[in-house]
């Protein structure tokens, strides 16, 4: 087991002031700033995602599936330059979901068990963004760019693109039974036994989407109240607990091989120096 080091370097005390002062701070002398960026990197991902594909683009709740022709050329036309400019964004921002599923594939090499449980973490995850959003904003795009193109050839985009995001999430299924298994024969106490049961649930969301493949209408199909209500509330909650688990998995990190150590109570002076250069992240003093 090797020795666990210290927050910052022996000496130094992370600074008051500004906060780009401390963030400068922090990249010089904090050796969890890589952790650091990563878990910012993800915490802006999520919420441009979730502004973007709601609001922007307006392509979530999704339409519905069964609709003719002419009501999905005019549903492009609504939102011609909302998909453009929205998903042109999606494009800029992609990027940032590497260093967020790094994070987690660290957190896995900070576990007792095998790296293989990391390494196929961070391979299905980094192969997931294609079928499981960038697929879908292509199409989209394309869709929206020439709205004097073909109805037909619109109305196949639009099925393409659809079916592209809610039938494809085997990649993510995979990847959740993988983070599950890995937390439950994890020693190391990295996250606690009852989020592995919450990647169970989350992985069992991927498997009942798979009807939408199958149904035009109903609970099943790609707009139903299983296949996208449901999974989509299990969703959010499962995002937000692993973002916040990640989170005192940095504070807590030790940088040793052992069980990690409790996360102190806030404003303890052993806890002063873990939490990363946003003055929001660090504990009461």
């Amino acid at each position: 087991m090797s020795a666990p080091v210290t927050a910052t370097e022996p000496g130094l005390a992370p600074p008051s002031g500004s906060l780009p002062h401390r963030i400068v701070w922090h990249w010089r002398h904090d050796p969890k700033w890589e952790l650091w960026f990563a878990w910012w990197m993800m915490v802006i991902f999520y919420n441009l995602y979730g502004l973007l594909f709601f609001v922007v683009t307006r392509v979530q709740p999704p339409p519905h599936p069964g609709w003719d022709v002419a009501t999905v050329v005019q549903w492009f036309d609504d939102r011609h330059y909302g998909l453009l400019i929205g998903f042109a964004t999606v494009f800029l921002i992609t990027g940032f979901i590497v260093p967020a599923n790094a994070l987690i594939a660290y957190s896995m090499r900070r576990m007792s068990v095998n790296r293989a449980f990391a390494y196929s973490y961070l391979v299905i995850y980094s192969l997931s963004a294609v079928p499981g959003m960038l697929l879908t904003c292509i199409a989209l795009t394309v869709g929206a760019m020439r709205p004097d193109r073909d109805p037909k050839v619109i109305y196949w985009l639009y099925d393409f693109a659809f079916m592209a995001f809610d039938g494809t999430m085997g990649v993510f299924l995979i990847g959740s039974l993988v983070w599950m298994a890995a937390i439950l024969l994890d020693k190391n106490r990295v996250f606690p036994k009852w989020f592995g049961y919450l990647n169970l649930c989350n992985a069992l969301t991927e498997v009942v989407v798979a009807p939408a493949w199958i149904f035009r209408r109903g609970v099943f199909a790609w707009d139903g109240a299983i296949t996208w209500w449901i999974d989509m509330v299990v969703f959010v909650i499962y995002t937000a607990v692993f973002i916040t688990l990640l989170r005192r998995m940095i504070v807590r990190e030790d940088f040793g091989t052992g069980p990690l150590p409790d996360l102190q109570p806030e404003g303890d002076p052993a806890n002063a120096e873990t939490s990363g250069p946003s003055g929001a992240m660090e504990p009461a003093r």
